[in-house]
């Protein structure tokens, strides 16, 4: 059963956000005194008395004008309203009563959705009260005194929050697939994950820059339930400047960090860029399971040969990822979308499988029979004694050897380019720890001497 979702709802910077950061005890939320950095949908878990709940940030309300953004950040509200059992209203008490706020009070009348309206920026205690009256003239029922910043006045605004939700559903429901849609800017990410979700998720634009905060949608794929990030468009660092932008980016390095698999999308008419080539090498030191997605196939003229070939030219680009499968899409069509899910959950389950030492020996005798470990020039050559598996996520292999030195970067290659012949792992990074003689020793003394 899926969480029940509470909405923030209001007018530009009167502290949505902040109050999200404060309800879900997260910094996730970008916080910034400039009207208009919250635009999509943005979801986040909550937890008060006993209860789990989704809080979804929409951006600021403005009805009066139709510029840049206005109608999706509206358009986005309404979807939130849609699916909200109860919707927070923030006002600020210091600025008091305006205009936009009477506006979205007409608005939210229309709306079947129950309202609970809280009057942020109060403070201090003394003047919270007098400082909310005011917004009884709203209709929205008692306006409630609180601090986004501080706390105060929160909680009780989160029993009130409790009284809406609908009975907890006593099962448990297994983990979500965390996925993490990653590129740079408009490569078609937001438009990705729209057309998956089958809705306007995300609001799509030209414009550089658009998707600002990381947003998490959950949905139901192959028998499983996924939690898709759709993150900014990350750009140069020396392209970006501080502020919303920057902010976004740390978030979409923190999405690749905590996710299980990775969907790096590229531009089919660009190729492979050197942003692209970072983004991969990140994927690839973070450990995380990877599919490369090569959007905008429909506008790109082809026959028969043109995929081969352009897989081929973009792999030798994007080496640090040779392991990770490669598919060709169109956002905009829908083609080939769905079957990213059952090459992702592939990838995550290479990314978490676990082999017996027995099978990787095999493998490694394998290796060895049909090359053997180089010789230096003075005749001492490298032995590989035995291996085993150590971890997973990803699977990490420790190989036990005479002197790590004799084995140089291309025989470790080699060796890695075997285990995943033997053994697979598609999809997932595999990491190879080298450990020779001395350097057990000096470990089985350093033990030794802690356990006298």
């Amino acid at each position: 059963m899926a969480l029940p979702v509470v909405a923030i709802i209001g007018r530009p910077n009167v502290g949505k956000s902040t109050l999200v950061n404060r309800l879900c005890r997260s910094r996730d939320a970008i916080v910034h005194d400039e009207p208009g950095v919250t635009r999509d949908r943005t979801y986040q878990e909550g937890f008060w008395g006993g209860r789990t709940f989704r809080v979804v940030d929409t951006g600021g309300l403005v009805f009066d004008d139709d510029s840049e953004f206005l109608p999706e950040i509206r358009e986005q509200a309404s979807l939130a309203m849609a699916e909200a059992c109860v919707a927070l209203v923030i006002v600020d008490g210091q600025q008091g009563l305006t205009a936009a706020d009477e506006a979205i009070a007409a608005w939210l009348r229309q709306q079947k959705c129950p309202v609970l309206l809280g009057v942020n920026k109060c403070e201090s205690p003394e003047q919270g009260l007098a400082m909310a009256a005011e917004f009884w003239s709203l209709g929205l029922g008692e306006p409630k005194p609180i601090s986004a910043i501080h706390g105060a006045g929160t909680g009780d605004l989160l029993d009130q929050v409790l009284d809406f939700l609908p009975p907890q559903d006593e099962e448990e429901a297994a983990e979500p697939i965390q996925m993490a849609i990653v590129g740079r800017p408009n490569v078609g990410k937001s438009s990705l994950l729209n057309t998956v979700c089958g809705e306007n998720r995300a609001i799509v634009s030209p414009i550089r820059g658009t998707t600002r905060d990381t947003i998490d949608t959950s949905i139901e794929r192959e028998g499983q339930s996924w939690k898709l990030l759709d993150t900014a468009g990350i750009r140069r660092r020396r392209s970006v400047n501080y502020g919303p932008e920057f902010f976004g980016i740390n978030r979409s390095f923190k999405a690749i960090e905590r996710s299980d698999v990775c969907v790096l999308v590229i531009d089919a008419e660009e190729g492979v860029t050197e942003q692209d080539q970072r983004l991969a090498g990140r994927i690839e030191e973070e450990g995380r399971a990877c599919l490369v997605v090569v959007n905008k196939w429909d506008l790109v003229e082809k026959d028969s040969h043109t995929m081969p070939a352009m897989e081929k030219e973009l792999r030798s680009k994007l080496y640090f990822l040779e392991w990770a499968p490669m598919l060709f899409i169109s956002a905009l069509t829908g083609q080939r979308v769905e079957r990213i899910f059952p090459l992702a959950v592939l990838a995550v389950e290479q990314h978490r499988r676990r082999v017996s030492t027995a099978v990787v020996n095999e493998v490694l005798q394998e290796a060895l029979s049909w090359r053997s470990p180089p010789t230096t020039r003075g005749g001492r050559q490298g032995r590989l004694y035995y291996g085993t598996q150590v971890a997973v996520r990803p699977p990490s292999f420790t190989l036990f050897v005479n002197e790590p030195k004799l084995f140089g970067d291309t025989y470790r290659r080699y060796v890695e380019r075997q285990i995943r012949q033997g053994l697979g792992f598609e999809g997932s990074p595999v990491r190879l720890f080298w450990r020779g003689k001395q350097q057990r020793d000096a470990e089985r003394d350093q033990a030794r001497a802690a356990s006298r």
